[in-house]
């Protein structure tokens, strides 16, 4: 297996609205980061992944680009990003791009071009069709974020794909132009300076020609089988790896929706020329009766085995992405540990030390490190995301749903959970701005703070220092292979790590009970890499206390 620096590495995501806001406007902004990047050099971590900072009419919060080359005004300027990654560098962090280019903006101009008129150049830059008839679309396609997947447009009489909003018209990467465009963007950012790009929903930048109408799943038909995974995705990537990436001592991870280890093996495998790694997304995809919103935790047993499955599987051919939260999912500890009071800490610890002690590349999603929690929403008006506000009015005024029903499935699940201000300290609004923020600071950021945490040697904070510096000292926690141990356990998640002659053992207790544990023979007297609780790992016998984690290691 070959050894590289994003395989050893620790990401640490960033969503910059949500971050760090540096003149009082409520908005976190670039010159924010750029004052936090000691913090994070403190952590130990070595690359950011910066959720997009270019320029949008932020219909999605960024992820609608109207322009690739220029930077978003609420986030300052291309001089404050230059700054900003020249700090980052000086301090040995690499900074990895978010690339959004299954879609643009409507505002972006190859769009407002697109829809001037059917003989315009940039037609063909966007996926256009024809309705059934004067009233209806194309096909029966629903949008990610509610609706149809089609928008009429009167200019032209005709509509065009948009697979997220109505604001992001979806491109057409069959057409050599808009690749070219692509790859020219990609190619200026990395003689910039930039160490690589995240690359947003990529799994679904090669649609079939046909477009029939999809198996109806919930309101509408489901674009899967013509949309993700398209016949022409591993060609367009080794395309845009041979143009661009080849060239650049670059990451890359792709966010790849429906993806399976078979597939992950394609985009990334060791030798097929497109992506180091990619997101997959098994354990965080949830199905209840009102789609992906549910209020129910995933069974440990079922977690396990999907999170071992990718461990095995990819094993020696394709690399993992290693993540429990991002900016599209709820807090961490929330939603896979406990974030009672009483259990919050432990159960934070617990879920980095399962993690982190894994082979892949580990993601910390900002405010991760601090056990930030899902915030108490009181009402719809509260939420800022489009998803979920699409999502209550398609379900609860419709009258499909009850708002009693509905409503623990928002407080659970919403992607707004994760877009609270990152809690710096005590003070008002935790640090984060001098202004309104835009979304409310969770109100336990008293209690939960990186001035507290970063001051005390027992908190969440120093515990994925210890993680991350851990990683950086034993090449057995990257590259050991893995063994799930005791598979049929609703409450202990177990296994090991083998490298040479090196083992290592880990064990992580669910559950707010006390779980025994028999400790294999072999591990009896290893050293204890961490532990997030007092133990004696001496014994053949352990009684694990309530979100008790820990990993020994055995020379």
């Amino acid at each position: 297996m070959k050894r590289t620096w994003w395989k050893e590495a620790v990401i640490y995501q960033i969503y910059p609205r949500s971050f760090m806001d540096s003149n009082g406007d409520g908005i976190g902004d670039l010159k924010g980061i750029t004052s936090r990047l000691d913090y994070l050099k403190y952590l130990g971590i070595d690359v950011i992944w910066l959720s997009p900072v270019y320029q949008s009419p932020n219909d999605d919060n960024g992820y609608d680009i109207s322009d690739y080359q220029a930077i978003m005004e609420e986030f300052g300027t291309m001089e404050d990003f230059d700054e900003m990654l020249d700090a980052a560098h000086k301090r040995g962090i690499r900074i990895v791009m978010d690339l959004v280019v299954n879609h643009t903006s409507d505002e972006h101009r190859w769009f407002m071009e697109s829809r001037s008129g059917k003989d315009n150049p940039y037609r063909d830059y966007y996926i256009w069709r024809e309705g059934k008839d004067a009233e209806t679309p194309p096909n029966n396609w629903g949008s990610c974020f509610g609706g149809s997947a089609w928008q009429y447009d009167e200019t032209t009489a005709m509509y065009y794909l948009h697979l997220f909003s109505k604001k992001q018209p979806d491109l057409n990467w069959d057409n050599p132009d808009v690749r070219k465009k692509v790859f020219d963007m990609m190619t200026w950012w990395c003689d910039k300076g930039i160490d690589g790009f995240r690359m947003d929903v990529i799994s679904l930048i090669s649609k079939t020609k046909e477009m029939p109408d999809g198996k109806i799943n919930g309101f509408y038909g489901d674009y899967g089988p013509y949309c993700v995974h398209g016949p022409n995705v591993h060609r367009y990537l080794q395309e845009m790896n041979e143009k661009v990436l080849s060239k650049y001592d670059i990451m890359t991870v792709g966010e790849t929706p429906g993806v399976t280890p078979g597939l992950a093996k394609q985009y990334a495998g060791e030798d097929t020329h497109e992506l180091n790694m990619v997101f997959q997304f098994e354990h965080v995809d949830t199905a209840g009766k009102y789609g992906k919103w549910t209020d129910e935790k995933m069974p440990l047993k079922k977690l396990k085995d999907i999170m071992s499955r990718w461990q095995t599987e990819l094993y020696g051919e394709a690399w993992n992405s290693l993540f429990w939260d991002n900016h599209d999912q709820p807090r961490a500890v929330s939603r896979f540990g406990d974030d009672r009071p009483q259990y919050r800490d432990a159960a934070a610890k617990m879920l980095a030390t399962c993690l982190h002690m894994m082979q892949g590349t580990p993601y910390v999603y900002q405010g991760e490190e601090l056990g930030m929690t899902n915030y108490p929403f009181q009402s719809p008006a509260d939420f800022r995301d489009i998803e979920s506000i699409n999502a209550y009015r398609e379900w609860c005024e419709s009258g499909k749903a009850a708002h009693e029903d509905f409503w623990p499935c928002m407080l659970f699940i919403s992607r707004d959970n994760a877009r609270t201000p990152v809690q710096w300290d005590d003070s008002k609004n935790a640090g984060f701005t001098s202004g309104t923020p835009w979304i409310p600071v969770n109100p336990n950021y008293t209690e939960i703070n990186a001035k507290a945490e970063t001051a005390d040697p027992d908190s969440v904070f120093h515990y994925y220092k210890k993680l991350i510096a851990l990683r950086k000292q034993n090449p057995i926690i990257v590259y050991g292979k893995y063994e799930p141990l005791l598979k049929d356990s609703e409450e202990l998640f177990v296994y090991t790590r083998i490298l040479g002659g090196e083992k290592l053992f880990v064990a992580c207790n669910f559950t707010d009970k006390e779980a025994s544990l028999s400790l294999p023979e072999e591990f009896i007297g290893s050293d204890r890499l961490i532990s997030n609780v007092e133990n004696d790992y001496s014994r053949r016998e352990i009684i694990l206390k309530p979100y008790e984690a820990f990993a020994l290691l055995k020379k």
